[in-house]
């Protein structure tokens, strides 16, 4: 088995009001995009920073290439969500402050903007005045034109819309085939078709690793509801999850789908789990079977 680009054995970081990563365990393939998914507040941030040496873990191991995050800090480049653009400073010189803080910096944000769809005459505007979109892509401009073999990314497809969030997946996909490693961070679900692998983060840890072909393979089957229907007994635990037009549940074991179907009428139905369906089962639903 290769060596991984990144390792973390047992780690544990906590703040005054408890702990927050308690004994994860990861391995990232070097030359693969691995995807952490779950939802805000679950420490996603947390295990990011503390690879990247800007935070240091309570406990357990952390190796980057072999050393620690401290010595590798010259092979990665970190992108913090919301946390790198200094308000006051317009685009252009946001750029020159990062440029002098990494020294495999390039002049390649100028292409990743243009294929964001970024308008580069904004670069002369204070970034207080950019939206939340504009800002992301100019984080995401800083942080992929250094030339370092991994990659840290916290949240990139957040306030972008899907025509951007597909634009970014080129881009990424495009490092992963130049044979760069990608860890990033994410709750929506449409990342997972760029991933190689998906750990998804729960409050109580990992609670599921693989690709994600495996990943979706393995979620039972969708009830999926319109109007007033009564699904409840026909899912798992009862849960339901709901949007603006639909109610839903995993399909209970042992019970079929034409059971459920032919009882409700047609406004049930039973369908294959898409990578939103997924993401809730391995976030809430194993999450609350495994505690």
């Amino acid at each position: 088995m290769a060596t991984p680009a990144v390792s973390v054995r047992e780690l544990r970081k906590g703040f005054g009001n408890g702990e927050v990563l308690a004994g994860v365990d990861l391995d990232v393939p070097a030359g693969e995009i691995t995807l952490l998914m779950g939802p805000n507040g679950v420490g996603k941030t947390i295990l990011l920073s503390c690879i990247a040496g800007g935070l240091y873990a309570d406990a357990g191991d952390i190796s980057v290439f072999g050393d620690s995050p401290d010595a590798a800090t010259e092979q990665l480049s970190f992108m913090l969500q919301d946390a790198m653009l200094v308000d006051e400073l317009t685009g252009h010189e946001n750029i020159a402050f990062f440029r002098d803080l990494h020294p495999r910096t390039t002049d390649q944000y100028e292409d990743i903007l243009a294929t964001l769809d970024f308008d580069i005459e904004a670069l002369e505007m204070e970034v207080g005045d950019y939206s939340g979109g504009m800002k992301r892509k100019l984080e995401l401009a800083i942080s992929l034109s250094v030339e370092v073999p991994l990659y840290l990314l916290d949240e990139p497809t957040a306030a972008l819309d899907m025509t951007t969030v597909n634009q970014l997946h080129s881009v990424l996909a495009s490092r992963r085939e130049a044979g760069e490693t990608l860890l990033i961070s994410s709750h929506l679900p449409a990342d997972a078709e760029l991933a190689d692998t998906i750990a998804f983060v729960a409050e109580n840890g990992i609670t599921a690793i693989g690709s994600p072909e495996e990943l979706l393979a393995a979620v039972p089957s969708v009830v999926l509801a319109d109007g007033p229907a009564d699904i409840a007994s026909a899912v798992r635990d009862g849960r339901l999850f709901e949007d603006k037009v639909h109610r839903r549940g995993f399909l209970r074991e042992g019970v079929s789908p034409e059971s459920v179907t032919g009882e409700k009428g047609a406004a049930v139905q039973v369908r294959e789990p898409t990578y939103t369906d997924m993401f809730n089962y391995y976030v809430h639903l194993r999450e609350e079977h495994d505690e």
